[in-house]
């Protein structure tokens, strides 16, 4: 059985833990909350830049050089680039685990093509820096500040490659912010750009040609769909580390409240057994 002094030390430390976690929790709460606003901002911007590129690739059909564009062609998957974004820092649930597996499972599924990495984020980077698996880059430190022009320039990267038909096709694979308790893994694919198969009457008068206008828009949205991702998984993980510091906190409660009631009895077992050896000692004399 342990001693007193053994049960206090442990409750002490379960009581720092349990600071540190409450402390973590306020943060990420914090956090989650300027970062909730910026998906919440840029949300109806790439929905109505889709509409437009829709439009535009609508009115663009009637032209036969609209399908020449080198985003929109189709080629079969031999060479894939996979756009992993995970997080930084961990202590934050299965946020993490759930994209390498993810990931994992997309290698899986494709064997028959050459999957190709792209790492956003330290854990992500270094799970798969320690498996020697075929990555074209890795970038960090993203997800604490979003910016258009940390991503930007990792779109183009992969852009110029399917340009020159080094890859056959572009996934995203991040965590979508869906509530607090909730966030969606989400795959999309990304290149080669899925234009609408019929044309839509659209009354617009196009100052330039609308193939010209599609080649210009298509680029900016693919850069949104990067950009996009990264700030539905900043938001994602500050959600998740949040409600797995709520938690770590609540369970630090519950041990302290055991580790208490046993030091109580602990030290009633003791008393009683000082008095019975006192009572004990008088009878005897």
């Amino acid at each position: 059985m342990p001693s007193l002094i053994d049960i206090r030390r442990r409750i002490r430390s379960v009581k720092n833990t349990q600071q540190i976690t409450k402390a973590m929790k306020m943060v990420s709460a914090a956090k989650l909350r300027r970062a909730q606003d910026r998906v919440i901002a840029a949300r109806p911007y790439a929905t109505l830049l889709g509409k437009v590129l829709a439009n535009v690739a609508a009115a663009a059909t009637v032209d036969p050089d609209a399908g020449a564009n080198p985003l929109v062609a189709h080629r079969p998957p031999h060479h894939i680039l996979l756009v992993l974004l995970t997080g930084d820092k961990g202590l934050a649930g299965a946020f993490n685990s759930n994209l390498i597996r993810g990931a994992q499972r997309f290698i899986l599924d494709h064997p028959e093509a050459t999957v190709t990495l792209e790492l956003i984020g330290r854990k992500g980077r270094d799970f798969f820096r320690k498996r020697a698996a075929r990555v074209s880059g890795d970038s960090i430190n993203l997800a604490a500040k979003p910016r258009f022009d940390d991503t930007a320039p990792i779109a183009r990267k992969a852009m110029e490659m399917y340009r020159i038909a080094e890859i056959d096709a572009v996934y995203l694979l991040y965590n979508e912010f869906k509530s607090v308790v909730a966030q969606k893994l989400t795959l999309t694919r990304i290149l080669p750009v899925e234009l609408p198969e019929q044309a839509a009457p659209v009354d617009y008068i196009f100052e330039q040609p609308p193939a010209e206008m599609l080649d210009a828009l298509l680029p900016r949205y693919v850069e949104m769909a990067f950009f996009r991702a990264l700030l539905e998984s900043s938001a994602a993980e500050h959600a998740a580390r949040m409600t797995a510091m709520e938690a770590a906190t609540s369970n630090a409660e519950e041990m302290i409240e055991k580790l208490t009631l046993y030091m109580n009895r602990v030290r009633q077992a003791s008393i009683t057994k000082e008095i019975i050896e006192v009572v004990s000692g008088a009878a005897a004399q």
